[in-house]
């Protein structure tokens, strides 16, 4: 499933049934396997991709309001890209830097001790436009 993704770009479901039919599974596992795990996606991702972290000490520590901060500025919710393609945001439930917490990965660089001003001005850099621009 790495590789198909690698080469695909994501695992759209005519993907999953040939993988499925491939390893001689239930479709039902490929998916399964295909969703439980957040480096798998069954979208296009945007050009650039923002996962935060919403395990326990994130949450604690703030998760819930980068995300609102984060849905609000682009205008799409965690799980979705923006209609440019430019922006994917994505939930985890852990990336294991609890200590840092709130913690996301964004472009594959983990960020430490976020706040919601700090999430926000990353995308406005990546959309090198005013507020609003990405909506």
């Amino acid at each position: 499933m790495h590789a198909a993704q690698g080469v695909f770009g994501y695992l759209e479901e005519d993907l999953l049934i040939y993988i499925a039919r491939a390893l001689k599974r239930p479709l039902s596992q490929v998916y399964g396997v295909a969703t439980f795990y957040n480096f798998f996606r069954l979208k296009p991702a945007g050009r650039h991709t923002f996962v935060l972290c919403t395990g326990t000490a994130c949450y604690v520590k703030g998760a819930d309001r980068i995300q609102k901060g984060l849905e609000r500025r682009c205008g799409v919710r965690f799980g979705e890209t923006t209609p440019d393609g430019a922006v994917s945001l994505v939930a985890a439930r852990c990336v294991g830097s609890c200590g840092l917490a709130p913690v996301a990965v964004i472009d594959d660089e983990v960020a430490a001790r976020l706040t919601e001003e700090g999430a926000v001005a990353r995308v406005e850099a990546w959309a090198g436009a005013p507020e609003g621009a990405l909506k």
